[in-house]
């Protein structure tokens, strides 16, 4: 079917991000769906959003013209539409309207493999239908044609609907409980076992798939396109000093996540509320890399994971072999300063020996979470802890430095009978 996206910039948001960005990422959703054929895309201004439309008038004009000519069957705006936004422009542009939130279940829907994971996606599914059902004059035209007078029948056909809807909803959840029940046995089962469970986590294609396969060895569908990975993985690996593991893969995150999304898959992301350890893998080389890493630890904490265990975290910035020779030195560079960074490309292999010895250290020896307080004028108590590599967050204020540490026990006294003040 072919597709026209577009996304457009209401007034009075606060941007976070590049329309020309966040479009290029519309584009890649619209395209990690089958049977789509991309049409055109399209940065829309849209000075004053119109309750009806959302576009006003001469726009939706003009955008109906490009449907007509380009032959669009499937516009996709990246944005929230309202159920009467969509009705009405797909009457206005005789098409198939879908938001972000719409595009984003038909590809979980398209993905999903596992039991859970089918039931997950149809959960939401229905939510979101059920916001959808408004009264439509296409709907009240079948209704009158078919019994004879204008009033009610289309909103008992819409309540009938509802009804339907929810009924089928509580179905689900019934399923899903069992469902739940099965996995809690198979993690108390895990729990008897003494191996430690690492949960990859990460904006989606930040390469989650293919570390996963590079250290594991398996075959998980790791492609150049979002989403390609919604059921959670697990396999065993061997860390080098012999220790055995659990490695977890994951359903990747993206901004704007719809609430009901998040809810939904909650119980797919367990893994990671349980894991010992979270590797939150970064698409090093895209020019949102940031905002990426913001949206993943905003959705992390969503679930329940809080700064301290967040700070626990290992970065691991992937992709070094996309970038320039200076860029790819000097990232490496900075991410040999601390022990919770790793650089390297999960598609050569580079970097991938030191990730492991960096897990196993970490995973070696019991650590705990602390803010260090030192002065200007303690520059060689400050060297110190930078050369342990137990520095995750640095901060500065008239008073000096604030360090929050991740060490050992061991470490920790290492400091103290050095520096005694502390």
């Amino acid at each position: 079917m072919r597709t026209q996206v577009l996304h457009p910039v209401l007034p009075g948001t606060k941007y976070e991000r590049e329309p020309r960005l966040a479009l290029d990422e519309a584009v890649s959703l619209t395209e990690a769906l089958p049977g789509l054929e991309l049409a055109g895309a399209l940065v829309v201004p849209v000075p004053r959003p119109r309750a009806g439309h959302l576009f006003g008038p001469g726009k939706v004009e003009e955008l109906a013209e490009i449907c007509r000519e380009n032959e669009i069957g499937l516009v996709v705006i990246d944005g929230p539409v309202s159920p009467v936004q969509q009705r009405n422009l797909e009457k206005a542009w005789k098409v198939k309207i879908l938001d972000r939130t719409g595009l984003i279940l038909e590809i979980f829907g398209d993905r999903a493999q596992t039991r859970e994971g089918v039931l997950q996606v149809e959960l939401a599914h229905l939510s979101y239908q059920k916001s959808r059902l408004v009264r439509s004059w296409t709907h009240l035209e079948r209704q009158r044609g078919a019994l004879g007078f204008i009033g009610g029948p289309g909103e008992t056909q819409i309540e009938a609907d509802r009804r339907a809807l929810a009924e089928r909803i509580v179905q689900i959840r019934k399923q899903l409980s069992k469902v739940v029940k099965t996995r809690e046995l198979h993690r108390a089962g895990r729990k008897k076992v003494p191996f430690p469970i690492i949960a990859l986590v990460g904006y989606t294609n930040a390469g989650k798939s293919t570390l996963f396969n590079r250290i594991t060895g398996a075959s998980t569908l790791a492609k150049d396109m979002l989403f390609a990975t919604l059921d959670p993985t697990m396999r065993g690996i061997a860390l080098p000093g012999g220790k055995q593991a659990i490695l977890s893969d994951t359903v990747g995150f993206i901004s704007d996540l719809p609430t009901q999304l998040v809810a939904a898959f909650r119980a797919t992301l367990e893994e990671v509320l349980d894991a010992d350890l979270i590797l939150h893998v970064r698409d090093i080389a895209h020019p949102e890399t940031e905002e990426q890493a913001a949206d993943v630890r905003k959705i992390l904490a969503e679930l329940g994971i809080g700064e301290e265990r967040q700070d626990h975290m290992i970065e691991v910035w992937n992709k070094i072999d996309l970038l320039s020779d200076d860029d790819r030195a000097a990232m490496q560079r900075r991410s040999g300063r601390t022990a919770q960074h790793v650089a390297l490309s999960a598609t050569s292999g580079e970097g991938v020996d030191e990730l492991l010895a960096t897990i196993e250290a970490t995973l070696s020896e019991p650590v705990t979470a602390e803010v260090v307080d030192l002065g200007f004028s303690e520059g060689r108590a400050r060297a110190w802890l930078f050369k342990e590599n137990v520095v995750t967050r640095e901060a500065q204020d008239d008073d000096g430095y604030h360090l929050s540490v991740l060490w050992t026990r061991k470490q920790k006294s290492q400091f103290e009978a050095l520096y005694s003040s502390h």
